[in-house]
């Protein structure tokens, strides 16, 4: 993608909300931007929209807009509307493909907080009784986004084979057959894995919260008594010469003061900013700079997992 083509997409963007009458605030509409400008130039392959509205108008109004935006410019071609329970996300299908591919690779090395327990401590999968229902999870996704595409039409349901063995996990995976839209809330269930674990994984962050189900009161209290530290991706996109560009937050997300206290010096911050470097380099024309902020946050009175 270049320049034009980021500004032709942006064009595309702006009309099409226009025809659906959605009315964003400023930072909603910024937001989108990034986050879709993200998803096709292959920086992330998968955002949650937490703005813009509530569901289930949110999902409406997301679904329409991907069918126009779609309809308009091939740019977006590989754009889906998927939902996990109350969650909704945009994902782009074959970077999730990728994303899930490196994941199951041993060319990722992802690490967790286990907030269970106070105070909380860095884990990897392997020393986390979540290991099997996580993992079987992640096959869940390599089922439905295969490295060479899903298809267009619908996306087919898929047997767990390999959840054989888990007698709370023999249900089969149910999608939505909507063309609208992926529904994946049943990869949720007959699983102790929690939403803020599995978000953690699909948006990309390095270190993720890890806790199960029945663990979800001690967790809040375990992570609100703590400090964090806030690692920040932000980049600034390469403006038209008659414009000018700022730097936009990418992605966030936070660990536990006493758990990274090297902050960006963190081996693993370290491994993550040359990976989100390496994206980087193959759409420069889009994104003009990229850099990594690290800032401390206090214990908050209340923290929503």
């Amino acid at each position: 993608m270049e320049v034009a083509e980021m500004d032709e997409a942006l064009k595309v963007l702006d009309s099409s909300l226009s025809l659906l009458k959605w009315r964003l605030k400023f930072p909603s509409k910024r937001r989108l931007e990034i986050d879709i400008l993200a998803l096709c130039t292959g920086m992330r392959a998968a955002v949650l929209v937490d703005y813009g509205g509530k569901m289930p108008e949110l999902q409406e109004r997301l679904c329409g807009l991907v069918k126009i935006i779609q309809k308009e410019s091939p740019i977006f071609e590989n754009l889906r509307v998927m939902v996990i329970e109350d969650m909704i996300y945009l994902i782009h299908v074959r970077g999730l493909a990728e994303h899930v591919r490196l994941s199951l690779s041993s060319e990722a090395q992802l690490l967790f907080v286990d907030l269970e327990h106070d105070p909380p401590k860095m884990v990897t999968l392997e020393q986390s009784p979540l290991r099997m229902q996580f993992v079987s999870i992640q096959k869940s996704f390599s089922l439905l986004f295969p490295q060479d595409g899903m298809k267009d039409d619908l996306l087919p349901c898929h047997s767990n084979d390999y959840m054989a063995n888990d007698k709370s996990s023999t249900n089969e995976l149910l999608v939505s057959q909507s063309s609208d839209f992926i529904d994946l809330s049943s990869c949720m269930q007959d699983t102790q894995v929690t939403v803020p674990t599995l978000n953690g994984w699909l948006l990309g962050y390095p270190v993720v919260y890890l806790f199960s189900k029945e663990y979800i009161a001690d967790a809040v209290c375990n992570l609100s008594t703590k400090s964090l530290r806030i690692f920040k991706i932000s980049v600034c996109r390469n403006a038209a010469p008659n414009k000018v560009s700022q730097l936009e937050e990418l992605l966030s997300f936070s660990v536990p003061y006493e758990l990274s206290m090297g902050g960006s010096n963190e081996p693993w911050a370290e491994a993550f900013l040359a990976h989100m470097q390496d994206k980087w380099g193959s759409c420069k024309q889009v994104w003009r700079s990229l850099q990594m902020e690290v800032s401390a946050c206090y214990p908050q009175a209340a923290i929503v997992l």
